[in-house]
């Protein structure tokens, strides 16, 4: 299943839309990176909220090695992401060659390896979900090289920079708003979905807000 797909499932005409004035289809762009538990929950949620109201939903990539390439960050996690780089630069190659549908596609499904099944060898899961997505295969050559490094590295920009550096993934941005988030540690179903968004969207679009948070308490459940 495509974005282009999930946005083409309109909702009943009563159902109104958010993120623009009535009768518009919001613009929903989420920025992930393929190996960040937060970002799918997020894109799963998205997903949901696209299955039931008419939303033009896009995937599009960023990158945790960028974001915390000059920061200080403790060691096993300057790890991990160290190990995440080659899957992103093939992500940024099917993006880059093959357009967001296709990246939507590795994406879900590298992300059902990686974080619903927990499979740990990520150059295995680029290889798998390349077939699975019907791309070349050839593309997981990405992984050894910078062929791709530019258009990652303006892909994230493009994402990051309406909120700065101070934040992570996900990243969403809701008819021209960009904000943080939301970080969920559980995939919001049917009418939970929408109100997530309606306040998600509710929030971001008043232009003095900035900043809500608690403590988390649990570990993401992909279920």
């Amino acid at each position: 299943m495509t974005t282009t797909d999930v946005a083409q499932r309109t909702a009943p005409a009563e159902t109104p839309s958010s993120g623009g004035p009535a009768g518009t289809v919001p613009v929903v762009d989420v920025y992930v990176d393929p190996t960040c538990p937060f970002a799918w929950i997020t894109s799963r949620w998205a997903l949901e909220v696209a299955r039931q109201r008419d939303v033009r939903l896009t995937f599009r990539l960023m990158s945790l090695y960028l974001l915390n390439r000059d920061k200080d960050i403790p060691a096993d996690y300057r790890a991990r992401i160290e190990a995440s780089r080659g899957i992103g630069r093939v992500a940024a190659a099917v993006q880059t060659e093959h357009g967001p549908d296709a990246f939507s596609a590795f994406y879900t499904a590298a992300g059902t390896r990686i974080h619903v099944e927990q499979e740990k060898d990520l150059d295995a899961v680029a290889r798998a979900a390349l077939a699975e997505a019907g791309l070349p295969a050839e593309l997981a050559d990405a992984a050894t090289s910078d062929r791709y490094d530019a258009a990652l590295a303006e892909s994230h920009e493009a994402g990051m920079a309406p909120v700065g550096e101070e934040v992570g993934t996900p990243t969403l941005h809701v008819d021209g708003v960009a904000f943080f988030g939301p970080v969920l540690t559980r995939i919001p179903r049917g009418e939970d979905a929408l109100r997530v968004f309606d306040g998600a969207v509710a929030l971001a679009s008043y232009p003095h807000f900035f900043e809500i948070k608690r403590s988390r308490t649990e570990r993401p459940d992909f279920s």
